[in-house]
């Protein structure tokens, strides 16, 4: 590892508002997805992803006027999911100024229109997002649709398939860790990693950099979290945070070593 590691904020929309939910569910106001925009800027964040929660549940189109708002005030790279099903879709949402585009629900329901969406903008815009939910026995399986649905297929394979379909990257989560703070699943992203080629974004339960650094020890490319940059201490009040570069420049040797 020769760059610091990518560090990722990830933002949760719902009504056009920013939340932030734990284990996939209890939606918690945060506040304006702008105003976190603004302050990401000021941090220096490197690249963001934005989630709209409710687009595919409600059979929704993304909502472009919100995604030009977000455009226009975000200095890093935006990548955005949630209600993208054809590559019309996907054009729209890169014309505003996201760079790229994370593909859930669609990995299952319409691989060809992922192929197209593929075809259409390139692979290196196209993220697959690999929810995953262990069971009593400790068994893995992935789900889709806000992690409403089970598909069946194991983390791993849904990896290579999704990748057969054309995707870039891929950010996998695990859903009984997101939000908690317990840290990564590091069996899981060891996983995915070692399943794929491509890059693998590491999600759900971090809260220290240590947490980064496990993940990044086992193969993910890089790592995102969302409570770790909108909640702060044991009550979780909302503040905005970002390590400084100096931290995230740490991480590389802490992962190597």
């Amino acid at each position: 590892m020769t760059v610091p590691p990518r560090v990722i904020p990830v933002l949760l929309i719902s009504d056009g508002y920013l939340v932030k939910t734990m284990k996939f569910g209890k939606p918690r106001y945060v506040g304006d997805p702008i105003n976190a925009v603004k302050i990401f800027n000021e941090k220096q964040v490197d690249e963001l992803i934005i989630c709209d929660i409710d687009a595919t549940s409600r059979s929704t189109a993304p909502d472009l006027e919100l995604l030009e708002a977000i455009a226009s005030e975000a200095f890093m790279p935006v990548g955005y999911g949630g209600g993208i099903r054809t590559a019309a879709d996907a054009r729209r949402v890169l014309e505003l100024g996201m760079e790229k585009l994370i593909l859930n629900s669609l990995l299952r329901t319409g691989p060809e229109q992922v192929r197209e969406i593929s075809a259409a903008v390139g692979a290196q815009s196209v993220l697959a997002s690999i929810d995953v939910r262990r069971d009593l026995l400790g068994r893995q399986s992935t789900f889709t649709n806000s992690g409403t649905i089970a598909t069946g297929v194991d983390p791993a394979a849904f990896a290579r398939e999704s990748v057969a379909l054309g995707v870039g990257e891929i950010i996998v989560t695990s859903i009984d860790r997101e939000g908690t703070g317990a840290g990564y699943d590091i069996e899981l992203v060891r996983q995915v990693s070692a399943a794929v080629t491509v890059p693998v974004i590491a999600l759900g339960g971090a809260a220290s950099d240590a947490d980064f650094v496990a993940a990044l020890a086992v193969g993910a490319s890089a790592v995102a979290a969302g409570s770790r940059f909108v909640f702060h201490g044991k009550h979780k009040a909302v503040l905005i945070t970002y390590p400084d570069p100096s931290a995230i420049e740490a991480l590389k040797y802490s992962a190597a070593g």
